[in-house]
């Protein structure tokens, strides 16, 4: 759920190259994980060099927790080593949310910040979450290619007919995951994930643990500090996601993450025009939220011809939840490429609604579904889901359509049950306070989640910043990190009411320079 400069995530973060073509960042091939034939207990881990103070290594773990000397799955892990080690905190674990995103290409792009945040104490440690990336990983095709062959002649739905021919291909969807990955979608719920990560905490050979979670990751990281109370040093949570909400399935979490998306949407459009036309392309031409409005109501009544390709609303409103709210840095680009289809050429908009039929974002939208179906079941078939669409559609006309179809409806079909699941409770004290960070103006993990998250938790202290978009990665704050900084090595909170301001306002030429 959702946003980072490695990508805008849904609480779901999501999983989505940034607007305009945001690079990923490199990760060290060593960090491809090799078989794990059994999951015998280790009394560490084999770390192997990888870069530059980085240590890539292959843990495994049982498939089923209860079971630990059963078949075994493995997880990928990278290290970032500290670069002040007589000073040596111990590990800080690491995970950026999602759910799925790789805490290995966390490390890999933002190892050496998190390291220099934490004034080179810790040694930075992230893994892929179970049924994702190189660690054993969900995969619904054979091929790259079939994958291609199978959604070719589909497209997210503004019509009933696409609707019926998208939710037949979502029931097809579903068939495949269980098929091709059978007891693995079992087991990859938060519950285990957690395991995972408590087992890792041991094995870097920490009495407690020392995280930092992102997003979906703020689930896990409740989810740990509830069941595993009396193992927490330091918690700090970001963009966050209300456990609670779980139990009622996966139409109440979609619909509670669409909360504020259209909040950020309208303030995306007025804080462009408040810039003016040197800063926002948009600006200038008369009021901006009228004239975007009108584009979107014509290209909902009949797509736009491009020199790419027909443009259609289905497509545009998927990109723009998935690269815009979430990433005020973007902001600009996003912009100049509306006020260009507003004037008639649509061409810029249809590249980069190409990027969601990309290989690499289709097999990452299967794994985040198969974990969203693990912690969320839906309480509705798939017969009913277009109604549930419907719905999330009157809460958010820009993220309505997107979650509901992409994330939300091959679950309404889903094979699998998870085989364990933690529920509650989550109000479970922790000898250290939780810090939770939110963001004011946040598309996917809104304000009021951590608020009640705060009230909920045994021992929690919630700071504000009153920015824009998903996490504070997103909207750079001296502020912010001072807190963090202060948290993490000398288990400092804030006071509690607190608040933080950005660095810079989106559209100001400095905006996320720190």
């Amino acid at each position: 759920m959702r946003s980072s400069p490695r990508r805008p995530r849904f609480l779901l973060g999501a999983v989505v190259l940034a607007l305009l073509g945001a690079v990923l960042a490199p990760v060290p091939a060593a960090a491809a994980p090799a078989a794990a034939p059994a999951a015998a207990p280790a009394a560490g881990i084999r770390w192997t060099p990888c870069g530059d103070r980085l240590e890539c290594a292959t843990v495994p773990v049982p498939l089923d927790w209860s079971r630990p000397h059963g078949p075994a799955i493995s997880l990928s892990v990278l290290r970032h080593l500290a670069t002040d080690p007589a000073h040596r905190i111990g590990s800080l674990l690491v995970n950026p949310g999602g759910p799925g995103d790789s805490g290995v290409d966390e490390v890999a792009s933002r190892g050496a910040r998190l390291d220099a945040l934490t004034g080179g104490r810790f040694d930075i440690v992230g893994w892929d979450p179970r049924g994702s990336h190189r660690s054993t990983p969900v995969s619904c095709f054979a091929s790259a290619a079939d994958r291609a062959a199978f959604w070719a002649d589909v497209v997210v739905p503004t019509t009933r007919a696409d609707e019926r021919r998208y939710l037949a291909r979502t029931v097809e969807l579903a068939q495949r995951c269980g098929q091709r990955n059978g007891a693995l979608l079992a087991h990859i719920s938060m519950a285990d994930q957690v395991r995972d990560l408590d087992h890792l905490r041991a094995l870097v050979g920490d009495r407690k643990l020392t995280f930092f979670g992102e997003s979906n990751g703020t689930l896990m990281g409740q989810t740990y500090a509830n069941m595993f109370p009396g193992r927490v040093r330091a918690m700090a949570l970001d963009g966050i996601v209300d456990p609670v909400v779980f139990r009622h399935g996966l139409a109440a979490v979609l619909a509670t993450g669409l909360t504020d998306t259209d909040l950020v949407w309208s303030k995306f459009l007025s804080l462009c025009q408040a810039a003016g036309p040197d800063r926002c392309a948009l600006a200038g031409h008369g009021p901006v939220a009228p004239r975007v409005d009108a584009f979107l109501a014509g290209l909902r009544r009949a797509p736009m011809d491009t020199a790419a390709g027909p443009l259609t609303y289905g497509e545009l409103v998927t990109a723009a939840k998935f690269n815009v709210p979430a990433s005020p840095a973007d902001w600009p680009q996003a912009a100049a490429a509306l006020e260009l289809a507003i004037e008639g050429d649509g061409t810029v908009l249809k590249l980069l609604t190409g990027d969601l039929s990309s290989d690499p974002v289709r097999l990452a939208f299967e794994q985040n579904t198969a974990l969203t179906c693990a912690d969320a079941p839906s309480r509705q078939t798939a017969a009913q889901w277009p109604a549930v669409v419907h719905r999330l559609t009157r809460i958010s006309r820009i993220g309505g359509t997107a979650l509901g179809w992409v994330i939300g409806a091959p679950c309404a079909s889903w094979p699998a049950r998870s085989a364990a699941r933690y529920d509650g409770p989550f109000d479970r004290h922790t000898g250290t306070p939780i810090l939770l960070i939110n963001m004011r103006y946040e598309p996917n993990t809104p304000l009021v989640s951590a608020r009640i998250a705060e009230r909920r938790l045994g021992n929690a202290v919630l700071l504000v910043q009153d920015g824009y978009g998903h996490l504070i990665a997103n909207d750079p704050s001296a502020c912010v990190d001072a807190v963090l900084s202060a948290y993490l090595m000398q288990l400092r909170t804030p006071a509690r009411g607190s608040r933080c301001g950005s660095d810079h306002e989106p559209f100001d030429p400095a905006f996320g320079q720190r």
